[in-house]
């Protein structure tokens, strides 16, 4: 059972058991029970009518008598007297005083009533009043209790409403060890994440800015150099068409990024391929670029794998990771190629055995613009691996690297053979 649910049971029951306490001290402290005053009216009314019924039938001698005789039992003040005036007896009696007739005299029975420090009237409400404060105090510890992780909450809410992504309020719940401190950790690590993705957000603006600012900075120099020597128009058109065309794939690539992102919600159109079959056709294509640099890569993969599958996007995933590795992976090296099936699954290694990339790169290479220490003297834009990872998530796989003893580093691509709903 819950954690927060015995917390809340104890409290309420600790609570009810201070009431309980508190109510009996204070009867215990100021003698007045619940109806006592009820009943000591009660008491001093049978008290007169037993001593006024003995005086009428036994006379004076046998009241007093009797009132000596109990007198621990009797209520203090007790007083028989005699009334000069007879008329007196005819008064009609009340809650103090009894009015007796005998041969001819007129006795007044009466008790003294004994006023304590509390007015009867007062003490009368004083347990209930107890029960209302005490029960007033409990009930704001435990409203204090609950409400102030809600308060916490809210300020942590507001603080995410107006930007502010670094806002914490775990350290200020540090004793707390239930479902709202879980809750309160759910919070941090949300505001946490938009952190990392508004931080992921304003480098990819300054790396799409930079990226852009080289190839125009460069067209403006060939324009420029051009202006100042027409006679050089064929080099200079020739250098300007390179940089349009860095200019178009470089935008050709943050587009398909972006449609990666932004369409993450929505399903894709699918068809059944054989992976394998795709696989093997992006290797002959990737065999001839790697010929030309002397890099040795696996020509041919055997079996078939259909799956559920868009097929433009998955082969532009594995051509990323493909021709990335030929094009980056130093001249007389190797690439291997190999797969592994099961009922639902294929899983695609490829293996460099030279890319410049460390152990701490690993996972950054498959951020945007993002690229090992030899990919950034071989150009590129480090979008290719990031357009891979997106395109394999969005099937439902995954892409990692590992690294192994020797340096060679290896990208593993998982597909699921149908997308899971």
């Amino acid at each position: 059972m819950p954690r927060l649910f015995y917390k809340l049971f104890i409290i309420i029951w600790l609570t009810l058991a201070t009431i309980f306490a508190v109510v009996i001290l204070f009867v215990n402290f100021s003698h007045t029970a619940p109806f006592d005053q009820e009943l000591a009216h009660q008491k001093r009314e049978l008290v007169l009518n037993l001593i006024a019924k003995a005086l009428v039938e036994n006379g004076l001698e046998t009241a007093e008598a009797f009132v000596h005789t109990n007198d621990a039992l009797m209520p203090p003040g007790l007083i028989i007297s005699t009334v000069s005036d007879t008329n007196a007896c005819m008064q009609e009696k009340t809650t103090a005083t009894r009015s007796v007739l005998r041969e001819g005299v007129c006795y007044r029975i009466s008790i003294s009533d004994q006023a304590g420090f509390i007015p009867d009237n007062l003490a009368v409400l004083m347990p209930w009043l107890a029960i209302l404060v005490s029960s007033a105090i409990a009930a704001g510890g435990l409203a204090r209790y609950s409400i102030r992780p809600l308060v916490h909450l809210r300020d942590g809410l507001s603080a995410l409403a107006h930007g502010r992504f670094d806002f914490r309020i775990g350290n200020k719940m540090t004793r707390r060890k239930d479902e709202v401190t879980a809750l309160v950790h759910d919070f941090d690590s949300s505001a946490a994440r938009l952190q990392e993705l508004q931080d992921a957000q304003q480098r990819l603006f300054h790396d799409v800015s930079h990226e852009l600012c080289s190839p125009l900075f460069r067209l403006q120099a060939a324009i420029g150099a051009l202006r100042q020597r027409p006679a050089k128009l064929v080099p200079m058109l020739d250098r300007m068409d390179r940089e349009v065309e860095r200019l178009d794939m470089l935008v050709g690539e943050i587009l398909t990024l972006a449609r990666l992102t932004a369409g993450a919600s929505l399903p894709l159109k699918t068809q059944s391929l054989d992976v394998i079959e795709l696989l093997n056709e992006i290797l002959s294509d990737a065999a001839f670029e790697a010929r030309a640099r002397e890099v040795s890569i696996t020509a041919y993969v055997g079996g078939v794998f259909l799956a559920e599958v868009e097929g433009e996007l998955l082969h532009q995933a594995l051509e990323n990771v493909i021709r990335n590795g030929v094009k980056y992976t130093a001249p007389h090296s190797s690439i291997s190629v190999s797969c592994e099936m099961t009922a639902n699954l294929l899983k695609i290694r490829v293996t460099h055995t030279e890319l410049g990339v460390g152990r701490d790169e690993i996972e950054r290479i498959f951020q945007p613009f993002s690229r090992g220490t030899e990919a950034r003297l071989e150009g590129g834009y480090g979008l290719g691996l990031a357009i891979t990872r997106q395109a394999i998530e969005r099937h439902g796989g995954r892409v990692y690297a590992s690294l192994s003893s020797e340096g060679c580093l290896a990208i593993t691509l998982e597909i699921l053979k149908f997308l899971e709903s």
